[in-house]
């Protein structure tokens, strides 16, 4: 008895979104307030790279890379900020990391 070998294919289609990177600049009491622990914990929950950093001037400046969906969520994050802070504006431009894209998101 002659044994057959079939081997089936399971082609996956899915949409690859692109990946834009913004720069938000947080204003109001963000300092001091664990605001960057939890923008970096709402990045990572939502997939996206970046950093948030301290500026002299009191404000927050957020790199933020991803699909243009999750950065709008993000976005909507940015104003809740953590328990202790309160937001006022945030400044949106978009970016190009002159380091290419980051890997992860980081506080310094």
């Amino acid at each position: 008895m002659t044994g057959c070998l079939y081997i089936a294919v399971l082609r996956v289609r899915y949409a690859v979104a692109e990946v834009i990177c913004r720069k938000y600049f947080v204003d109001g009491r963000v300092q001091g307030v664990f605001y960057r622990a939890t923008v970096a914990r709402y990045a990572r929950e939502l997939h996206v790279t970046g950093y948030a950093i301290n500026l002299p001037d009191g404000r927050v400046e957020v790199l933020a890379c991803g699909p243009e969906a999750t950065l709008e969520e993000l976005l909507k994050r940015l104003w809740i900020g953590s328990s202790a802070s309160k937001v006022t504006s945030v400044e949106v431009a978009d970016a190009t990391p002159l380091a290419g894209l980051p890997t992860d998101f980081t506080t310094a």
